[in-house]
């Protein structure tokens, strides 16, 4: 039986409208929450703030009935939605640049507070590569170390299976999906969703509405919370050009450790990670390299245990919303910086010549009229018509 109905709180319908609403981001939504000081005012702004950045239609704004409809469905299925700012929200995935203002989950939200290590790594992986994915998953988890994937083919599966095979009472393993908290990819994965579900030590995290269907740009912005939940990456198999490289990354940029398993330089499906231990990544050959690098973290002593957590990283300085005439001025200046090529935004800011704040003000409004992309790196570029 669902749980009996409840309302929802204002400040979760409010924040939850605002992400789902149209062209507003992780990064927009933390620079109009910092600018208007609620995510209820943030709305009201939108309208404007996207005519102002040239936009002539209307712009898509999340209902409050239509994000209703989401947060009862989502605790229809037993999930739950956690908030940025909620202490039952990742620790980790808080210290991230602009980490997602809601995430739901499924399972028991105790896992999440567990240092955590992903594992992850070729959908067409080996059979010694699978083997040893699920060897090196359920050593960690054996270590009380939370395992996280991403529930994919191959090495992921491997690792979610590893970590669950080390039983009840060990550190459990969390499956980060691409797309809604109830939408399983693969299908053929169902079991291992619901083994993962049923085991006691297992939880289901995902950033995308109930209902949505992965698609390949949701991909890499999954790979950024598998980094984001995780002290460190475990790289098994993965070719030069993968989503595993992405996730590596990710976790570079984020100040997390990076560790790679070597492979045979005969096999292109191990070239991608023999790169990354060229590149300073941590040579694993089993749970101990991993443990051993983690030493401090874990004990408590490193920069990224789970105990240092901060608030995010809230872009764009508004201690009061900018001046229209000052921000109109700065728009077209900041507009002829602007190209299709993707550039830094500090390197904008030294172009035009103008501070940060405004800078940041004129984005905001051209990302919402739907004239800006974001990329990775802080860097942003005019959409092409």
């Amino acid at each position: 039986m669902p749980p009996s109905a409840a309302p929802h709180g204002t400040d979760l319908v409010d924040r939850l409208r605002l992400i789902r609403s149209e062209n507003v981001g992780p990064i927009t939504f933390f620079q109009l929450v910092k600018r208007y000081g609620t995510a209820g005012r943030a709305l009201e702004a939108l309208p404007e703030l996207a005519r102002r950045g040239g936009r002539n239609g209307a712009l898509r704004i999340a209902s409050a009935d239509e994000v209703e409809r989401e947060l009862d469905g989502a605790r229809r299925i037993g999930a739950k939605a956690l908030e940025w700012d909620a202490p039952d929200y990742p620790a980790l995935l808080k210290r991230i640049d602009n980490p997602p203002p809601v995430v739901f989950l499924r399972g028991n939200p105790a896992v999440l507070a567990r240092n955590a290590v992903a594992v992850v790594g070729a959908r067409n992986a080996s059979a010694s590569g699978q083997r040893f994915a699920r060897q090196i998953a359920g050593e960690l988890a054996q270590a009380n170390l939370l395992v996280v994937s991403g529930l994919a083919r191959g090495i992921d599966g491997a690792a979610h299976q590893g970590a669950l095979e080390a039983g009840a009472t060990a550190g459990g393993t969390l499956a980060v999906l691409a797309g809604g908290i109830d939408h399983i990819y693969p299908p053929e994965h169902q079991g291992l969703h619901e083994r993962i579900l049923a085991s006691g030590a297992g939880a289901v995290l995902a950033e995308q509405p109930l209902g949505w269907v992965a698609q390949a740009r949701d991909f890499p912005r999954r790979n950024r919370l598998i980094a984001g939940t995780s002290l460190g990456v475990v790289v098994v198999e993965a070719a030069i050009r993968s989503g595993s490289l992405i996730t590596a990354r990710l976790a570079g940029e984020q100040g997390r450790e990076v560790f790679a398993v070597p492979g045979s330089p005969l096999d292109p499906r191990c070239r991608g990670a023999n790169d990354l231990i060229r590149q300073g990544a941590t040579l694993t050959e089993s749970a101990a390299d991993v443990l051993g690098a983690l030493a401090g973290p874990l004990s408590g002593r490193g920069s990224g245990t789970m105990d240092t957590a901060q608030e995010p990283d809230q872009k764009g300085d508004f201690p009061a919303p900018p001046d229209d005439a000052a921000i109109e001025a700065a728009r077209r200046i900041v507009l002829r910086a602007l190209s299709p090529t993707p550039v830094e935004v500090d390197e904008i800011v030294r172009q035009c010549q103008l501070s940060a704040p405004i800078v940041q003000a004129a984005l905001l409004e051209l990302e919402l009229a739907g004239r800006l992309s974001r990329h990775p790196g802080g860097r942003v570029a005019l959409e092409q018509a």
